[in-house]
C-alpha cells in the first residue's frame, strides 16, 4: 500500500496569510464556547502558518551555527545568513547596513545604547514605550514632552536639538507607531530635523513594521529595531538593522564565543559586523522564523493593510456610537494609525471592562498603562489606564461586532455577573469554567 503524505495546511485564505490557532474556541461564563476573538495583536501576534512550517523544516535539519563541517550545520548556517538578508530587505536596508539578530525590540535598543560613542546626547519623546525610553544614560538623555499633533512633535524636536552642544554626538529615538493608541508618527519629518543638526536616528518599528511598509532609505533613519513576536513569528527573535560604524567601534554586547576573532594570553581581537554583537550560539530557529514572517508579510502587504484598515474603521465607528465611551489619541483623531483603538468607559475601571469582554464574550483585549506610563498619565484620567483593542490577521469582522456589542451591553446593562476585585484581578462570582489545561510537555 502506498502511504500518502498528509496535505499541508493551507497558508492563505483569499489574499491573506493564515495564523496558527484560528480554530480555537474558548469557554465563557455563560457555559458557551465561542470563537476566540483576538484583539490583542499590539502585544503579541500569533505565528503565521507559513512560519510554523518553516520552523518545523529547520528543526528537522537542525545543526550548530557557524564553523560546523557537518551537513546540518552547514545547512542551518546557510539558512541563518539568508535570514539576515531577508530581514534586512523587509525594512529596506541599504547595501552597507548590517542586521544584528537580538531577542526583541527591547534587546535591540539596549544593544544600540551599549554602542553609543562617549558623550552622546539622546533625545526621546515621553510618549515612547519603555523599551525606547529607558535604555539610555539618564544624565545624557533629554525627554521631550508629549506632543498633541504631528506638527508639534517636529517643533518640539527642533527646539530640543537646538539646545544641545553641536560638538557632541546625538541620537534621536523615533517611535514608528504608538503602542498605546496606534498613531503613526511623522518619521521622515523627524529624521529630517535630526539630520539638520547632525544627529542620528533610530526607529522603534515594533508596532509599525508588521502593519505598514518600513524603508530605511526612504525614511532616512540610521537604525531600525523591531520584534518577531509582533510580526507573526514566535517569541525570542528581533533585529537591529542599520549603520555599522558605531557598532563596530564598541565593545561586544555579549563578549563570548562567536564574537571573538582571535584570543591570546595578551590580547583579544573581536569580530566586525553582526557577529561582534551576537556572542554565544545564536537563535537560528528564531531568526529563520522571523525571516519567514517578513517574507510572508511582504508578499501580502497590500491585502494585510486593506484588511486591517477595514476592521479598524468598523471598530472605531462602532465604539464612537456608544454613549460614555471615549476614544483616545496622541496626535489627534485625524492622525493616520495602525489597527489600534484605545478607549475608556465612563463608570468602569478599564481592567473590569477587559475582564468582562474576556469572560462573557471570549474576546482578548489589553488594559493598563501599556509600558508607556508617562504617556498614559498624560492621556487618561483616574489611574492612568485604558482598554486597548488591536486588530490583525487573526481578527475577523465578527470579532469587531462582538466587541462593540459587548461594550454597548456593558454600558446599558452592566456586567452579567458579579465581579470581585482580588489580588490577581477581577473574578466573576460563580464562574462555572475550569480554565486549566494539561501541560504541553
Amino acid at each position: 500500500m502506498v502511504r500518502q503524505s498528509p496535505r499541508p495546511a493551507p497558508r492563505t485564505t483569499g489574499d491573506l496569510p493564515l495564523t496558527v490557532g484560528a480554530e480555537l474556541g474558548v469557554p465563557t461564563i455563560h457555559r458557551t464556547v465561542v470563537d476566540f476573538g483576538n484583539l490583542d495583536h499590539a502585544a503579541t501576534t500569533p505565528a503565521l502558518v507559513a512560519v510554523t512550517d518553516a520552523v518545523e523544516a529547520v528543526q528537522r535539519r537542525y545543526g550548530s551555527v557557524h564553523r560546523g563541517a557537518g551537513y546540518t550545520s552547514r545547512l542551518t548556517t546557510d539558512w541563518f545568513e539568508q535570514a539576515r538578508g531577508e530581514v534586512g530587505q523587509f525594512v529596506g536596508a541599504r547595501a552597507d547596513d548590517e542586521v544584528v539578530f537580538t531577542r526583541n525590540t527591547t534587546d535591540a535598543l539596549r544593544l544600540l545604547a551599549h554602542t553609543l560613542p562617549p558623550r552622546t546626547n539622546v533625545l526621546v519623546f515621553e510618549s515612547a514605550h519603555h523599551a525606547a525610553l529607558l535604555p539610555w544614560t539618564v544624565a545624557r538623555t533629554t525627554r521631550i514632552p508629549v506632543p498633541t499633533s504631528a506638527e508639534e512633535s517636529v517643533t518640539l524636536l527642533d527646539d530640543a536639538l537646538a539646545a544641545l552642544d553641536p560638538a557632541e554626538p546625538a541620537l534621536v529615538v523615533i517611535t514608528g507607531a504608538c503602542n498605546v493608541t496606534g498613531d503613526i508618527w511623522p518619521v521622515a519629518d523627524l529624521a529630517a530635523v535630526a539630520r539638520r543638526y547632525g544627529a542620528r536616528t533610530v526607529l522603534d518599528a515594533a508596532q509599525l513594521a508588521p502593519h505598514r511598509r518600513v524603508d530605511i532609505s526612504e525614511l532616512d533613519v540610521d537604525w531600525v529595531a523591531f520584534s518577531g513576536h509582533k510580526t507573526y513569528a514566535p517569541y525570542g527573535a528581533g533585529a537591529l538593522v542599520g549603520r555599522t560604524d558605531w557598532l563596530d567601534a564598541s565593545e561586544p554586547y555579549l563578549p563570548a564565543g562567536g564574537a571573538t576573532h582571535t584570543v591570546s594570553h595578551q590580547h583579544t581581537r573581536w569580530q566586525e559586523g553582526p557577529a561582534r554583537h551576537e556572542g554565544g550560539t545564536p537563535n537560528a530557529v528564531g531568526a529563520i522564523a522571523l525571516a519567514s514572517a517578513c517574507a510572508t508579510i511582504s508578499a501580502h502587504r497590500d491585502a494585510i493593510e486593506a484588511h486591517e484598515a477595514e476592521l479598524l474603521d468598523a471598530l472605531r465607528a462602532g465604539l464612537t456610537e456608544i454613549p460614555g465611551v471615549t476614544l483616545h489619541h496622541v496626535l489627534g483623531p485625524a492622525a493616520d494609525g495602525v489597527g489600534v483603538a484605545t478607549f475608556t468607559v465612563d463608570g468602569y475601571a478599564p481592567s473590569l471592562v477587559s475582564q468582562v469582554l474576556a469572560d462573557e464574550y471570549g474576546l482578548a483585549v489589553r488594559d493598563g498603562r501599556f509600558c508607556a506610563h508617562l504617556l498614559c498619565e498624560t492621556l487618561f484620567d483616574g489611574d492612568g489606564t485604558a482598554v486597548r483593542a488591536s486588530v490583525g490577521l487573526a481578527t475577523t469582522r465578527e470579532h469587531i461586532e462582538r466587541l462593540v456589542h459587548g461594550v454597548r451591553r456593558l454600558v446599558e446593562n452592566g456586567p452579567t455577573s458579579t465581579y470581585e476585585h482580588t489580588d490577581t484581578g477581577w473574578v466573576a462570582q460563580d464562574d462555572p469554567r475550569d480554565l486549566s489545561e494539561p501541560r504541553p510537555w
